[in-house]
This record gives C-alpha cells, sequence and structure tokens, in this order.
C-alpha cells in the first residue's frame, strides 16, 4: 500500500471528524440562541442562496408569505439567521470533506475493504443528515427530529472514528497492553454504555428546555424550575461517570507509556469530563446561561467519541 495515500486518507478522516465536531458545536449554538428558524425555507434561505442583511432586501409581505407556508410569526433577524446560514455551510463543508474521505479511502480495496465500504457509508450518511436537516426545518423544530438528527451525527463520528482506527489496526496490534488489570476491558465497557446513557438522559432534558422556552413566558433563569425530574438524575450521574473514567484514565497512567495514544486519549477524556461538567453545573446555578448549552453538548459528543476510539484501540491491541 502506498503509505503517503495512507496518510492523506487518515488526515482527511481526522479533518472530517473535526468538522463534524464543529457542525454539532454549531447546531448547538443555533438551539441556545434561538436561531433554529432563523432561516425558514431550505435549501434557499428566505427565499435567497446568500441570505439578506436586512429587512429592507425582502418582499414588503413576507410575514403573510411564510404564515402561508405554516411559519406564524416569522420576523427576519439577521444575527440568527447568519446563525443557522453559517451552520449551514459548515454542513456543506463536511459533505465535501467526507467526499474526498470516501475517494480517497479506495486504497483499502486490496487490503481491508471494510475500510472502503465503511467510509462510503458515512458519506451516504452525510447525505442523509442533510435531508434530514431539511425535514426538520420544515417541521418547524420538531423535537423528535431534532433528537433523531443529533443521533445521526453520533452515528456519523463513530463510523468515521471506526474507520480511521481500523485504517492502523496493525499499528495497534503490535503494541502490548497485557500489562493492563483485567478488570479494565469491563470498566471500559461500562463508561461507554454509561454516557450513552447520559447522553440519552441529557436529550429527554434538551426536548424539556424547548417545550419551556417555547410554550412558557419565562426569562431563562427560572426555567429550572419546570425541569423534570430527569434533570435531577442526569446531574447525579454525572457523578459516577466522572470517578468511573478518573478510575480508568489513573490505571492506564499507572501501567502504559505516556506516550501510548491510549493514555493521551485517556487524559484528554478526563479534561472533557470535567468540562462538560462545569458547563453542567453553569446552566444549573447561573440561569441556563446560553454559552455554555452548546459548550455542554460538544464536550458529551466528545466524550464518548474519546472513549470510542479508546475502546478500538484497547480491541486492536489484545488482538
Amino acid at each position: 500500500m502506498n503509505e503517503a495515500a495512507a496518510k492523506r486518507f487518515r488526515r482527511l478522516g481526522m479533518l472530517t471528524i473535526c468538522a463534524v465536531y464543529i457542525v454539532i458545536l454549531a447546531g448547538g449554538i443555533v438551539r441556545a440562541s434561538g436561531a433554529g428558524m432563523g432561516c425558514p425555507d431550505w435549501p434557499t434561505c428566505f427565499g435567497q442562496w446568500i441570505p439578506p442583511t436586512s429587512e429592507a432586501q425582502l418582499p414588503a409581505n413576507y410575514h403573510e408569505i411564510y404564515a402561508q407556508r405554516g411559519y406564524e410569526n416569522t420576523q427576519f433577524n439577521p444575527v440568527k439567521t447568519w446563525t443557522e446560514y453559517t451552520n449551514r455551510l459548515v454542513g456543506v463543508t463536511i459533505g465535501f470533506l467526507i467526499f474526498l474521505t470516501a475517494w480517497s479511502s479506495r486504497i483499502y480495496l486490496k487490503t481491508d475493504k471494510p475500510v472502503f465500504y465503511l467510509a462510503v457509508t458515512a458519506f451516504l450518511l452525510v447525505g442523509f443528515q442533510g435531508w434530514l436537516g431539511s425535514t426538520v426545518v420544515s417541521s418547524n423544530l420538531n423535537p423528535l427530529k431534532i433528537t433523531i438528527h443529533m443521533v445521526v451525527a453520533l452515528l456519523i463520528v463513530a463510523l468515521l472514528i471506526y474507520t480511521i482506527t481500523r485504517s492502523q489496526r496493525d499499528t495497534f496490534a503490535s503494541i502490548d497492553l497485557s500489562v493492563l488489570p483485567t478488570k479494565l476491558p469491563t470498566v471500559l465497557n461500562a463508561v461507554l454504555i454509561m454516557s450513552l446513557v447520559q447522553i440519552t438522559m441529557g436529550t429527554q432534558v434538551r426536548e424539556a428546555v424547548d417545550f419551556i422556552s417555547h410554550d412558557l413566558v419565562l426569562e431563562r433563569q427560572f426555567w429550572r424550575e419546570d425541569f423534570p425530574v430527569i434533570f435531577y438524575v442526569h446531574r447525579s450521574f454525572s457523578s459516577l461517570i466522572l470517578f468511573t473514567n478518573a478510575w480508568l484514565v489513573w490505571r492506564l497512567w499507572q501501567h502504559v507509556a505516556r506516550t501510548h495514544p491510549i493514555v493521551k486519549a485517556g487524559f484528554l477524556l478526563f479534561a472533557l469530563i470535567v468540562t462538560a461538567i462545569l458547563a453542567g453545573v453553569s446552566l444549573d446555578r447561573l440561569g441556563m446561561p446560553p454559552v455554555a448549552q452548546p459548550i455542554h453538548l460538544l464536550m458529551a459528543n466528545l466524550i464518548l467519541g474519546t472513549q470510542f476510539f479508546m475502546w478500538l484501540v484497547f480491541r486492536y491491541s489484545s488482538k
């Protein structure tokens, strides 16, 4: 295999993974700022490929036009419009990057066909995600569709992480991790499951926040008073996640060389968890500041992705 081409594939894959996380962050910013309907149509924005910068650029009766399409009280806001439009541009960028990643993966057709097929599957999923984004807009931000949109984003990230890690499985297989405690694989499985449970609960909390923000005329600092019980379970569960992952990172630090990718990922994991908890505390105690919402969301996704990478590395190293 051409090593230069393999490196190019991995770099493109890593760049695409970073871009997906950026669009997740952008999506969080859109939700926190209330810019989800900043562009009430798709793929255009207020009927234009490049959105307007002032209300004067829109038809005088644009309120009536969009009311007839099912979007009542449509009010042009340049900040919200361009926030949503930027989110869409990042999504389009991912489309180009994932295409290049899938195209460059063809070098594995002779040596490891699943790498190619996985990359192509991720490319197709990005296309599906674009269509799903359009249905989110047409549904006037239906909470269930927003959740499905996020789940597909997680699936795309997981596929890309698996594809890039699998392309280096021979390298990871040559590393001996037999010195690690025998119960560490069980703990690694447990933290992955715990993160999935925590994200699921977080999704339910987010849907509740959507309901409160849309249907109750309250300032953000009063939203917490109407949070469901699942919020308090979600908050308490974070302590268990912190301590379990801290034990995992500590055992890796004790037994594996500091330069090993799984140890570096472990340190990153701990930092992400601490950041996620701090963002969650600010949401709980500081009146739901908008800046904390996208950070909390991004950290949750990064935590799951890092744990999945560590799980794959351990799996290949064990083999």
